[in-house]
């Protein structure tokens, strides 16, 4: 039976799921509430794990070793790197890659965690083309793409490093957790999606923007995930 793990790194990205949950039990360990029970008859276990790619990468491993789940979602706000991708779209992952991994002087690729033998950290595509699918009817409104999520532990907000991001890794958004929970899932070999709500344009210019839109972020991707999680 499947038992989806589902991550958001603050409040704001799980608050609307668990509104929904019937919830079985909860569990604090490492700092994180883990609340399990289910969604549309769907087995689930949701957590808070916290900004930044080592919070991620612990969260994954606990929903892995304490509660067996059998995929992962990680859901959030991500600022754009690509002109195509507005705010208030969505963007669903093809993969996942560090930005701020640099081994290159030992000849890996840009990103590329040395001796892992992977550049980046694949996501499910059955699970991505269902989602998007799932998506475009449940938010119509909104543009839904799929693409690659970078991530490091830096908020970007400045366009020479929005650039070097885009340029360097093909990355269609950028925020500070995925690819640890990308990471985490591939070398425990669990499916992973990652979904993103567009909050900014990762260049400083919409700052204000991203506090006001947060919210929304949180409220689109959640909506998207109750319509999904039936369906997975």
């Amino acid at each position: 039976m499947k038992k989806i793990g589902i991550i958001g790194a603050m409040d704001v990205e799980i608050a609307a799921l668990k509104e929904h949950m019937t919830v079985t039990g909860t569990l604090e360990k490492a700092s994180m509430l883990f609340t399990e029970g289910t969604i549309g008859g769907v087995g689930v276990v949701v957590v808070k794990s916290g900004v930044g790619k080592v919070n991620a990468g612990i969260c994954v491993q606990i929903l892995a070793d304490t509660f067996g789940v059998t995929h992962v979602i990680n859901t959030g706000a991500a600022g754009s790197l690509d002109a195509k991708l507005d705010i208030g779209d969505i963007l669903i992952s093809s993969d996942a890659v560090y930005w701020d991994v640099d081994a290159t002087i030992f000849g890996y690729a840009p990103g590329e965690v040395p001796q892992l033998g992977v550049e980046s950290f694949p996501a499910d595509a059955a699970m991505a083309a269902k989602v998007k699918e799932i998506c475009e009817r449940v938010n119509p409104d909104i543009h839904t793409h799929i693409g690659r999520v970078a991530s490091g532990d830096c908020f970007i907000a400045d366009d020479e490093r929005k650039t070097f991001i885009r340029d360097t890794f093909g990355a269609s958004c950028c925020e500070m957790e995925g690819a640890a929970v990308a990471h985490a899932c591939w070398l425990n070999g669990l499916p992973f999606l990652i979904i993103r709500a567009i909050s900014d344009k990762a260049d400083g210019s919409e700052f204000l923007d991203y506090l006001l839109f947060e919210a929304k972020a949180g409220e689109d991707a959640a909506r998207l995930l109750l319509a999904a999680l039936p369906e997975l």
